[in-house]
């Protein structure tokens, strides 16, 4: 098994087994970032290659000051980005303002799995999972969200939170279910 210079090294000059074993050392965690963008397996799956594609030919910008893991994950988020913007109907293009959710309602979340709440997510529909992963797991700005996504910040602002009170009636829903 090569180290991560060597597959860095191996890929940069072409050798497609140092390609497949970077592959195959990454792909599980790569893909679990595009399931978290979109809306189908399948279309995760396309996100991956396509992500994948653009990170052999981008590795010679890798300079080796952070993990090579990092900054695929953040090409494969940018990928995925990419791949909403062309499909921009997903997001509502409204700057209506919402009523803040109240932060002092009971914390149901310590009541449900972190699998459960991954699943919750993933019923999200596009805009909303895709401005709540960018904010609340990838810890992206209002200002850095909408420039990813080229809409304005009210609108992150409105998607963000329609995710956020869609996924707490979602959680509500499903601990009063069991």
């Amino acid at each position: 098994m090569l180290s991560e210079d060597e597959l860095i090294e191996g890929c940069l000059k072409g050798d497609r087994k140092a390609q497949q074993q970077l592959y195959d050392r990454y792909s599980g965690v790569m893909f679990a970032v595009c399931l978290r963008y979109m809306p189908t397996t399948q279309d995760a799956e396309d996100a991956l290659v396509t992500g994948f594609t653009t990170i052999f030919s981008k590795l010679d910008t890798f300079e080796r000051k952070g993990s090579l893991e990092g900054w695929m994950k953040k090409l494969m988020v940018h990928n995925a980005i990419s791949l909403i913007r062309k499909n921009a109907k997903f997001f509502c293009q409204d700057d209506e303002d919402l009523e803040h959710l109240n932060d002092e309602q009971p914390d149901i979340i310590s009541r449900i799995s972190a699998q459960e709440i991954i699943q919750l997510i993933q019923t999200l529909p596009d805009g909303y999972r895709s401005v709540f992963n960018l904010y609340a797991i990838e810890g992206y700005s209002y200002e850095e969200i909408a420039q990813m996504l080229n809409v304005n910040i009210g609108t992150v602002r409105s998607q963000l939170s329609k995710a956020r009170k869609t996924l707490q009636e979602k959680i509500k829903r499903q601990i009063d279910g069991k």
